[in-house]
């Protein structure tokens, strides 16, 4: 089945800098749609970064220009460097595998980012 292993959350002062990783299993990834969603305390889970597998990329307006997103299809993983992070992006971040119609999610990775 496909599995979504997020790691590299933690706490980071503002203006800091994260990188997360998604390790990926049971499915072919080089044709899934990679993904990056993140859901704060009390708030929606929304959309924050995508990559397809001829790495075309789409960010939200609140991440444009701090976080790349990048994969590597020979190692099954997506990454999210997320550069001068704010106290607003705390949020605990899930990847996302869009496959055959389906999205598969991991089960996140808490980031927290103090004022």
């Amino acid at each position: 089945q496909v599995q979504l292993v997020e790691s590299g959350g933690g706490l980071v002062q503002a203006g800091g800098s994260l990188r997360l990783s998604c390790a990926a299993s049971g499915l072919n990834f080089r044709s899934a749609v990679m993904g990056w969603f993140r859901q704060a305390p009390g708030e929606e889970r929304e959309f924050v970064a995508q990559i397809t597998g001829i790495m075309n990329t789409v960010y939200s307006d609140s991440v444009k220009g701090r976080f790349t997103i990048a994969r590597d299809n020979a190692k099954n993983t997506v990454d999210l460097q997320m550069n001068t992070l704010k106290p607003e992006d705390t949020a605990v971040y899930y990847c996302t595998a869009d496959t055959f119609g389906t999205r598969y999610w991991g089960v996140g990775t808490l980031v927290t980012v103090s004022s």
